[in-house]
């Protein structure tokens, strides 16, 4: 568990935040996506992938707000438990609430700020910045997985991509120099 002191701000911390909202943006809209499926849907999965989309979802979720608990103890109002599978909307409140909680921690850490956590039988410790980096591709890795099975599935997966988020912004701008501007 560690403290987090308010500091000044600094260079690269809009990098930070971009990046931390465009990973809940991304998972909120797989989430969006996959809350219209059917319960067989849900249901499928792929070789190579972590399990069904249900698994797959509900296992990136619990993995970003178990982030935030190795960090500082905390827990969102309502987490999602493994069983029975939580409705869409806990899953949407834990993503949101995670992906704050995990950006204001990266806004806050040092360079040197390390994580301690009690395991059964042994006590782990790392960066806190490698945390961050585990958080951001671990979800980045499982919503592949699950873009992958609902391409199997004959449904087209949402685009994630940073171009997209641009544009949903309204952040990117493209202009026509064949149009004489």
């Amino acid at each position: 568990m560690i403290v987090r002191l308010p500091q000044p701000e600094q260079p690269g911390q809009s990098v930070l935040v971009a990046l931390f909202q465009h990973n809940a943006w991304a998972n909120l809209k797989l989430l969006d996506l996959c809350a219209g499926l059917s319960d067989e849907q849900l249901g499928a999965t792929a070789v190579g992938t972590y399990g069904s989309i249900r698994a797959t979802l509900l296992h990136l979720v619990r993995a970003e707000v178990r982030y935030v608990e190795h960090i500082d103890g905390k827990l969102p109002e309502n987490p999602p438990l493994k069983d029975p599978f939580p409705s869409f909307d806990v899953l949407r409140e834990a993503v949101r609430w995670a992906g704050d909680e995990l950006l204001q921690s990266a806004l806050s850490a040092r360079a040197d700020t390390i994580v301690t956590q009690r395991q059964p039988n042994a006590i782990e410790r790392y960066k806190l910045s490698d945390l961050m980096i585990q958080a951001v591709t671990h979800s980045t890795e499982h919503r592949t997985q699950v873009s992958a099975i609902l391409t199997q599935l004959g449904l087209e997966p949402p685009d994630l991509s940073g171009w997209h988020w641009m544009e949903e912004k309204g952040e990117y701008q493209v202009t026509d120099l064949a149009a004489g501007e």
